[in-house]
């Protein structure tokens, strides 16, 4: 089988801290040790893109304080990890906006990005500051602006195109995670998971380990994925005589 596209939403930090009797950034902080775990793991269970909302463009309306911690948990986990994500060959990129994120967080992510760029084991793609929804828009002015340059015609805009800006060819989502028992999409990856299997569980994501990453890829393999279409009949199957199809009408 080819390698799989996973999609995690992290979720349950503040639920976690607070059954510990900790402060919230408590449990965005343990949250750390799940993301490494996840992505250690990934690779034995044939992942190869594996997609984690860190920050929603949403997250904006929490206490400034928290959000603070946040920026600061990224920037310590791109410096930190860094000679262990080269070694293992993991290749780091963000989606989402930048131009909001504080400068140190910035300037660190874009070091790790620039530091595996050439590695291929895994594609570990951070979600920072993120809405589907503005990066579908996103991609649409981009084409309209290829559009009033003269480069494409608007007949020239069809789903693959815009799937290709949207994604820069990253493959799409075949697993989407959710931790903490919520189930809903909550603005990830909207266009990439049309297709893709969703798994929820009441882990919380600081309690979240490879086991549980296994666990929904094993579920995720034992389901048959259609796309629309009907299960196959196998070749050996024999065929009803047409007098007993017609009689079974």
């Amino acid at each position: 089988m080819s390698g799989l596209h996973v999609g995690i939403i992290m979720d349950g930090n503040g639920r976690w801290a607070r059954l510990h009797g900790q402060p919230r950034w408590r449990g965005h902080f343990s949250g750390v040790e799940s993301v490494r775990d996840a992505v250690r793991g990934s690779p034995e269970l044939d992942i190869t893109t594996l997609t984690l909302y860190a920050f929603s463009s949403d997250n904006w309306k929490r206490p400034a304080a928290e959000v603070g911690r946040l920026f600061w948990l990224l920037r310590e986990y791109c410096g930190r990890e860094q000679a262990e994500l080269v070694e293992s060959g993991v290749r780091v990129t963000a989606i989402g906006r930048r131009d909001r994120i504080p400068k140190s967080a910035r300037e660190q992510l874009t070091l790790l990005e620039d530091a595996t760029a050439s590695l291929s084991r895994l594609h570990l793609r951070l979600a920072i500051d993120y809405s589907a929804q503005w990066a579908i828009a996103d991609a649409a002015r981009l084409l309209a602006v290829e559009v009033d340059r003269g480069r494409i015609s608007p007949e020239d805009i069809t789903a693959a195109k815009l799937n290709g800006v949207l994604t820069g060819g990253v493959p799409p989502v075949d697993l989407l995670i959710r931790t903490a028992g919520e189930q809903r999409l909550s603005d990830f990856l909207l266009w990439e998971t049309a297709y893709a299997e969703l798994w929820f569980t009441d882990v919380l994501w600081p309690d979240f380990r490879r086991r549980d990453l296994a666990e929904a890829v094993a579920a995720f393999r034992r389901r048959e994925r259609k796309f629309g279409g009907l299960r196959p009949i196998p070749d050996d199957r024999p065929a009803k005589p047409a007098a007993e199809r017609v009689a079974a009408r």
